[in-house]
């Protein structure tokens, strides 16, 4: 995924652009970036993050840094912000999305002219990189930024500084959100709408799909005005947000809790606690709980002093060791106890496997899964969601292709279909595999209900794959 910050002040903006990105870090894993401009031009910074978070790394910056506008961002995967000096003069440029057709864009521009990209240490070219590039084939800014997403496939959210303001460009389908507020004489722009509020910013707007404006501290200006189709990312909600956050004004904490609930109307399951695995599965829980009388508690606690960051560090083998690392069971809570456990998704299923075998060692008789989202089936084509190889790593997949020998989309179809066979042979095979006393996800349809804004403009492509 990935978090951004930008701030378009009359004063210094430095403390309000450190502030306000680090309050994206548990967006992503490795690198975080800030860049301003006052009045001895551009100074920029990016540091790697993971194994130090961002208000560590930047620290020295917060304090040496100055200038009025600037742009910070928190980047799962390549280093950004990014400073290019083209034909458009020199800007500062960040981006948050997914693109599907790199190496295709890559030969088309090596093909057009004398194009060179700097390789990162995987070998690869730096997404934002080519997203610059595409925008200085045309002749404005805004012409290269509208060129840019209409040649992607994915989504491509852009944050652009120049000496006169800072462009803002929401994916064309609004799958990740953009929220602006204001102060007085100041402005800024956030992928999360809490994180400007204790620097004194109240809600201005969000920007539409597609929208894009120019932010100085005086005002926003639409150049671009938002297109009529949107699909925002359901996930935001269920998982990726942050619970004090809000899209399209819909409250994360809110929608989690009505996922609780609906889980529990549709369950009959004997427990004697509900919980929720730390931290994204506890507002679900706490909903679960409220609607069917079972109480909740909190079996387990997440040791987060010196591992505050749940995405930390990126290989997955580590990642697994150190999830099972911050998880210090309560005795007294699970002995014994038929335990009912709701966490966001299941993905993988390595983590949920090892989980629930921690519940048993640690004395629980039963434990029960409740996701708070339907099985996840195709692997996210815009936001990576999970930068995995293959759809294979879907715990799903495997078993349908244990269950059927193929994978074509016909047969995938039917197992996202909760009220088929197929997708009840498909639970009871993840179930048994990973030894659940019992698994029920949440219904795509209430999910739907739990954020409670139009079906048509939520992106649930990663459970029936439909874009």
């Amino acid at each position: 995924m990935g978090g951004f910050f930008a701030v378009a002040s009359k004063q210094d903006c430095v403390f309000d652009l450190f502030f306000g990105t680090d309050y994206h870090s548990h967006l992503g894993t490795r690198r975080g970036g800030m860049a301003v401009y006052g009045r001895d031009g551009f100074d920029r910074a990016i540091h790697n993050i993971e194994n130090s978070p961002f208000r560590t790394k930047f620290e020295k910056e917060a304090n040496e840094m100055k200038g009025y506008m600037g742009i910070g961002c928190i980047s799962d995967y390549e280093p950004q912000p990014l400073l290019i000096r083209s034909h458009h003069g020199t800007y500062v440029i960040s981006t948050v999305g997914k693109i599907n057709n790199m190496e295709e864009l890559e030969n088309e521009l090596f093909r057009s002219g004398h194009t060179h990209f700097m390789e990162m240490t995987t070998g690869e070219i730096n997404a934002t990189e080519l997203v610059a590039t595409l925008i200085n084939q045309k002749e404005s800014i805004v012409d290269g930024i509208q060129y840019a997403q209409e040649k992607i496939d994915g989504s491509l959210t852009i944050q652009l500084l120049t000496p006169k303001g800072i462009y803002l460009a929401r994916d064309k389908m609004g799958r990740t959100p953009v929220a602006i507020g204001r102060k007085e004489g100041a402005f800024c722009a956030s992928f999360e709408s809490f994180a400007y509020l204790n620097l004194g910013y109240e809600e201005y707007r969000e920007l539409g799909p597609g929208e894009i404006v120019v932010m100085t501290p005086e005002a926003v200006v639409t150049l671009v005005k938002p297109g009529e189709k949107m699909k925002i990312c359901t996930f935001l909600w269920v998982y990726y947000g942050y619970p004090s956050s809000s899209y399209e004004g819909i409250s994360v904490e809110q929608m989690r809790y009505n996922c609780g609930k609906l889980l529990a109307r549709r369950d009959n399951v004997d427990a004697d606690t509900v919980a929720g695995v730390p931290d994204s599965g506890t507002a679900h829980a706490v909903g679960y709980a409220n609607e069917s009388g079972i109480p909740f508690s909190r079996p387990f606690i997440k040791y987060t002093p010196t591992w505050p960051r749940s995405f930390m560090p990126t290989i997955q083998s580590q990642r697994n060791q150190i999830a099972k690392m911050k998880l210090i069971p309560v005795h007294d809570l699970i002995k014994g106890r038929r335990l009912l456990l709701i966490d966001d998704s299941i993905v993988r299923g390595t983590q949920l496997r090892e989980t629930t075998e921690f519940l048993y060692r640690s004395g629980a008789r039963e434990v029960h899964i409740r996701p708070a989202c339907p099985p996840l089936i195709y692997g996210c084509r815009f936001l990576n969601f999970s930068r995995s190889s293959s759809d294979m790593d879907l715990i799903t997949r495997r078993i349908i292709q244990r269950l059927e020998g193929r994978q074509d989309d016909e047969i995938l179809q039917e197992y996202t279909n909760p009220d088929s066979d197929k997708y009840h042979d498909m639970v009871e095979a993840i179930g048994r595999e990973m030894n659940f006393s019992s698994l029920r996800y949440h219904r795509l349809d209430d999910m739907i209900q739990s954020v409670g804004i139009d079906p048509d403009q939520l992106c649930t492509y990663c459970w029936n794959g439909k874009e």
